[in-house]
């Protein structure tokens, strides 16, 4: 039952992202471009997503789960050089690609290959994070 209520869910999610708009790059691009051409229609997207997940959120407080015993607590609240440099090249690649992780694994889902050229990039990424000090020792523990 718990693989079943993810298929639907990340299927459901596959499918808002691409009716908002959130797989075509050039739209995505325009809502990143502020200074220049700028396309709000994306604020929409967002104002969705917040709105549902803020009642949901406030809903969930002292309930548990129906898959499991409690709700996971984030990893760590710290704020290090590892999350700010990861997050910099998160909106980098989001800027340059017009793609993140959902969107981009959505739109293999319909036959996009920039879509699938920007997973093995991030599959790659997701590989060289963790190993990176280990394969540079000298270079990164000094940046």
């Amino acid at each position: 039952m718990r693989a079943f209520t993810a298929f639907i869910s990340g299927s459901l999610f596959g499918i808002g992202l691409l009716f908002s708009g959130m797989t075509d790059t050039s739209k995505v691009q325009g809502w990143l471009d502020v200074f220049g051409d700028w396309d709000p229609t994306l604020a929409f997207v967002m104002g969705g997503a917040i709105v549902p997940m803020f009642l949901a959120w406030k809903y969930s407080q002292g309930r548990k789960p129906i898959f499991g015993n409690k709700f996971p607590a984030p990893p760590s609240s710290d704020i290090n050089r590892d999350l700010i440099v990861g997050s910099v090249l998160f909106g980098m690649g989001w800027g340059l690609a017009g793609l993140c992780p959902g969107p981009a694994i959505a739109s293999i889902s319909f036959g996009k290959s920039q879509g699938a050229l920007f997973v093995l990039a991030m599959i790659f990424g997701m590989w060289l994070a963790p190993n990176i000090k280990t394969l540079f020792p000298n270079k990164i523990s000094s940046i």
